[in-house]
């Protein structure tokens, strides 16, 4: 079952005017208001509510968090602990901007973004601080083995098993509850490095407080000192380590929520990504007890060419990404939902920043924040339909297609004329090169010209309203079609 919410004044909503000014020239008129209330509901049972899941993730969270800095501060004492914070979260910001900026052609929610670092830095951590521990003295009392012995084995076999199975719990409550934000391989790498970042801050804490506190006990200082070494290592020569063994299993788990059920992938990727993540994971912690030479012959052969790839394949599939948008929303222009150059624009991230520009300029951040919403509501439709076309777009397709083209109908009175802008402004240079770009790029659209961004026009026809629904898939949410784009310029 499922319902629809939205404004009490909206069931008879009428179709809003097609304003020439957004078809004619780049220039704004109208001053921007706050879109309408209007979302698709899913009704849940009482335990599936999204507040009671909500308010049991941020107690169990903040009760791992109270818990781990107690177990911290316990270990390292008060000095180390403000020693280490302080060395810690120096990699942080930067960590948290490089996944940010991958995340841009189609970001996800910031909610499942902060969970993902939270239940890293607190959740994942307790869990392998007390397993470890845990599997250590078992270990020891198992195999009698010396202690340099039980601390290699524990680093080589149990620390990646416990480690990246707490670490990937985050991203399999995401699969399961947020599987609509599984849109492409780039969503599972940004939660798998959020996750891990936060695993690796909480744990650098204590590493490099426990190297402080001998520092303190034997007096080094200088870069001999061990809380130097440990610095260099951890935080310098390694950030990416956790984030990198970690975007395997949010890799795994990102083809999955692409592939069809009842393939074989849907179940095989993720847990060979969490098997791939505890294989990289061991190697790098069996390295530690090597030489110094054999230790950075394994950083060179094994982690850069890994990270390299792990780089090039996040890259290249945001690029996927812009792609997909190309591919996918022409057919929304065609019906009238979107201008034609908008498909191009929105595949742009150039064209996109011009637009958000362009709309602060004329009316300031509201504007902007509209512009951006717009291309954020414009970008989830484009992958709800390369889900469809893949089959994997679940039960509530229509419902969901019809809210994303509400949100972009309230918004394109402010967004359509800043696209359009955009679209002009980035046109490749010179009249042959704008020409073939116009015609390969935005294509032949039926019954329509595009001219020069000032040539002589016709105004756009009024939109006529319609007796019965419209039978398609791209009809209007209340029945009724958007008039299609009736200006001839760019």
């Amino acid at each position: 079952m499922s319902s629809y919410s939205h404004s009490p004044d909206s069931s008879d909503h009428p179709v809003p005017e097609y304003p020439d000014h957004a078809r004619r020239t780049p220039e704004f008129t109208t001053v921007p208001t706050a879109p309408e209330q209007w979302h698709y509901t899913p009704r849940r049972a009482f335990w599936e509510s999204k507040a009671v899941r909500a308010g049991a993730l941020f107690t169990l969270l903040a009760l791992c968090g109270v818990i781990i800095l107690a177990l911290v501060r316990q270990q390292i004492g008060t000095e180390g602990f403000f020693v280490g914070l302080a060395l810690s979260i120096l990699p942080v910001p930067v960590l948290i901007w490089a996944f940010v900026w991958l995340d841009r052609v189609e970001p996800s929610p910031w909610k499942n973004l902060v969970f993902a670092f939270a239940w890293g830095a607190c959740a994942a951590t307790l869990v392998a601080i007390l397993a470890n521990e845990y599997a250590t003295e078992l270990l020891a009392t198992t195999f009698t083995a010396s202690p340099s012995q039980t601390d290699t084995w524990g680093a080589t076999f149990v620390a990646p098993l416990v480690e990246e199975t707490a670490k990937g719990a985050a991203i399999l409550l995401l699969f399961l509850f947020r599987r609509r934000h599984f849109e492409s391989v780039v969503d599972g790498i940004v939660v798998a490095g959020l996750t891990a970042t936060g695993f690796a801050f909480t744990e650098n804490i204590l590493y490099l407080g426990s190297a402080f506190g001998e520092d303190q006990a034997y007096g080094s200082s200088g870069l001999q000192s061990s809380t130097a070494a440990t610095f260099f290592v951890r935080v310098v020569m390694t950030p990416f380590a956790h984030p990198l063994f970690t975007a395997m299993t949010g890799t795994g788990f990102a083809i999955a929520a692409m592939t069809r059920p009842g393939r074989p992938w849907r179940w095989l990727a993720p847990i060979g990504g969490w098997l791939l993540a505890m294989l990289l994971h061991g190697v790098w912690n069996s390295s530690a007890s090597l030489a110094p030479l054999g230790f950075l012959a394994m950083y060179g052969a094994v982690m850069i060419p890994v990270f390299a790839l792990v780089v090039w394949l996040a890259i290249w599939s945001r690029s996927k990404e812009l792609a997909t948008i190309r591919a996918q929303l022409p057919v929304y222009a065609m019906a009238g939902w979107l201008t034609p150059p908008e498909p191009v624009v929105l595949a742009s991230m150039k064209a996109r920043s011009v637009a958000r520009a362009a709309a602060r300029r004329a009316h300031g951040d509201a504007a902007a924040r509209t512009v951006r919403e717009y291309i954020a509501f414009a970008t989830h439709l484009a992958f709800l339909r390369a889900a469809a076309a893949r089959g994997t777009a679940g039960p509530h397709f229509t419902a969901r297609e019809q809210e994303l083209l509400h949100h972009l109908w309230q918004r394109k009175d402010v967004a359509q004329p800043a696209l359009t802008h955009a679209a002009w402004a980035t046109r490749p240079a010179g009249p042959a090169a704008w020409g073939q770009w116009q015609q390969q790029q935005i294509g032949p659209y039926p019954q329509r010209q595009y001219g020069h961004q000032y040539g002589p026009q016709q105004p756009p026809a009024q939109p006529q309203p319609q007796d019965q629904p419209q039978a398609q898939p791209y009809a209007h949410p209340y029945g009724r079609q958007p008039p299609p784009y009736g200006g001839q310029n760019l």
